[in-house]
């Protein structure tokens, strides 16, 4: 006589893992699109390099200038492990591109334009389209403090002389919590031209 096996019923445990496991790489994706999305920012400021004297109305780079603009890039390529710098800001003035010039030419990054006098709008553009990033802006003299300001929300940022090149603020905002600003120099210090006249424009120097 033969005897029939009963097949057992599936365990219902057995049929919820399929669905427990997508539950849990859906939260774990989550979780990580969040904190993409929350991580924290860095904003590096510089002013120009050292200027020429010719033209007057637009310089360019002096050779002390072209020197720093090379030590910038060579300093910044490998800023981050991972990435390096994701964004570069300069203002409408060829002291400005051709200090960033090595460093995106290096990183294969465009120039991004700026108002110089709208720190408002660049910081709101900086937000919204670099969150988690690191981003370079170039300024001028008159300019730095106030951006500065404008990210970190400190007044105690120092003017900068105009024959003052070598400072570099970088800012720090984390996706909870205070923005931390840095203060550092770097390369040759108060290499300014002597002979470069001392005017500052409503814009910029």
């Amino acid at each position: 006589m033969i005897h029939e096996r009963r097949r057992k019923p599936r365990s219902k445990g057995i049929r919820k893992v399929p669905l427990v496991l997508f539950s849990y790489f859906l939260f774990v994706l989550l979780i990580a699109w969040y904190f993409e999305n929350q991580a924290t920012s860095t904003l590096i400021v510089v002013r120009h390099a050292e200027k020429a004297l010719v033209p007057a109305d637009d310089p360019g780079l002096s050779k002390d200038g072209q020197l720093r603009s090379y030590l910038l890039a060579e300093m910044l390529s490998d800023v981050d492990v991972v990435a390096g710098v994701d964004a570069i800001y300069v203002t409408h003035t060829r002291r400005s591109e051709e200090t960033a010039r090595p460093l995106a030419n290096r990183l294969k990054l465009p120039l991004n334009y700026y108002d110089a006098q709208d720190y408002e709008a660049l910081q709101a553009t900086i937000e919204s389209k670099h969150k988690g990033k690191i981003v370079l802006v170039v300024a001028h003299s008159n300019t730095v403090p106030a951006i500065v300001s404008q990210f970190s929300g400190s007044k105690r940022i120092e003017p900068i002389d105009d024959d003052q090149y070598h400072d570099m603020f970088i800012l720090s905002r984390p996706w909870f919590g205070k923005v931390k600003t840095l203060g550092l120099k770097y390369g040759e210090i108060s290499v300014g031209n002597p002979a470069a006249p001392v005017t500052e424009s409503p814009q910029s120097d």
